[in-house]
């Protein structure tokens, strides 16, 4: 059973950071890329970032490209994702999310299998 668990939100003042972390387990094999996503209040969900399985890859959502760095250490089945110079806009519930091999033709930011249950993201102004 696949299990994703997100940690490390909370609230923080604008302009400041935060890194959230992803832990995996269940993961059948090597290979998995990791996603993150957002959803904020009365929006839809967001992609935010994703990594491949080397570490190699990564895409971000335009918006967030120099404030947001995703990364994953494989030994230890986590995923990161910093985040700095927070704006109040991005106040969000986020997503952990992996998606298996079988999806690498398609792009970065869809068909993800499994879901965290969120950590939340708060930014005060």
């Amino acid at each position: 059973q696949v299990q994703l668990v997100e940690s490390g939100g909370g609230l923080v003042q604008a302009g400041g950071s935060l890194r959230l972390s992803c832990a995996a387990s269940g993961l059948a094999s090597s290979g998995c890329t990791m996603g993150w996503f957002r959803q904020a209040p009365g929006k839809e969900r967001e992609f935010v970032a994703a990594i491949t399985w080397s570490g190699y890859t990564t895409y971000y959502a335009d918006s967030l490209k120099g404030r947001f760095n995703i990364a994953r250490d494989n030994a230890k089945n986590v995923a990161y994702l910093q985040m700095s110079s927070l704006k109040p806009e991005d106040t969000a519930v986020y997503y952990c999310a992996a998606r298996t091999p079988s999806s690498r033709s398609r792009p970065l930011w869809e068909d993800y299998t499994y879901w965290g249950q969120g950590t939340q993201v708060t930014v005060s102004s």
